[in-house]
């Protein structure tokens, strides 16, 4: 990394811990005002273990090539469903477009709160929408997903001079390329719990959640090859 993404680095580093701060007292505003009788903290009756199953059930349909969700997707919207959303799950996903996150877990419009971006890292940004996925929509489980052959992990390996602001995601990949590069697929898997458990212990939101048993965080890893899901 050059000398000046790497000062970029350092200075989006203490840009990130004040927005984290920010985002939190934001956050709990925010939730107080939204506190009102029809938006409830859980709104899913799931336990975070049945709403991983739920999930886990959906890949299996997906592989097995057996889609329950289009015809519910078209009920829904008949049903004219756009006030308010339930969502039992959420799913922090890499960008990649080979990673359909809804169809790899057969799940219909409203089921998933999906933040997505290259790397699937738990950048300020995606930390602060799970947060309200799980504090405000009542989310049951926040998956973390790598994906085989995931080029932002792939570039943060070789870690060579790319142009505009790519290389800001290197930063957050390292841990995952330090823990076990330059294997790729080992990364890829590394990187998905590093961010898990980066989820779990930088957001009090969602500790706090998760030593409620309101809440559950776990990695995994999408084989794109044979479209199954596998948690780690």
């Amino acid at each position: 990394m050059a000398n000046g993404d790497a000062g970029l680095a350092t200075c989006g580093c203490q840009t990130r811990r004040h927005f984290v701060r920010h985002a939190l007292t934001c956050g709990a505003l925010m939730a107080a005002g939204l506190a009102a009788p029809r938006i409830a903290r859980a709104q899913s009756t799931l336990t975070p273990d049945a709403a991983l199953a739920q999930m886990m059930a959906g890949n299996g349909r997906f592989v097995a090539k057996t889609l329950t969700s289009f015809d519910d997707d078209l009920t829904m919207l008949k049903a004219n469903t756009a006030e308010k959303q339930e969502p039992f799950a959420a799913v922090l996903s890499c960008a990649d477009s080979r990673v359909p996150v809804e169809l790899v877990f057969d799940q219909t419009i409203g089921h998933l709160f999906v933040a997505r971006v290259a790397g699937n890292v738990a950048s300020t940004e995606m930390i602060a929408s799970l947060e309200f996925g799980a504090a405000v929509l009542g989310t049951k489980v926040i998956m973390v997903m790598g994906h085989a052959g995931c080029g932002a992990v792939k570039a943060a390996i070789a870690g060579k001079p790319v142009p505009g602001q790519i290389s800001a995601l290197y930063l957050p990949l390292r841990p995952g390329v330090d823990e076990a590069g330059p294997d790729l697929e080992a990364t890829i898997r590394a990187n998905a719990k590093f961010q898990a458990k980066m989820l779990s212990e930088a957001s009090p939101v969602l500790a706090d959640l998760i030593a409620q048993k309101q809440l559950r965080i776990v990695a995994a890893y999408y084989e794109l090859s044979t479209g199954a899901v596998t948690v780690l």
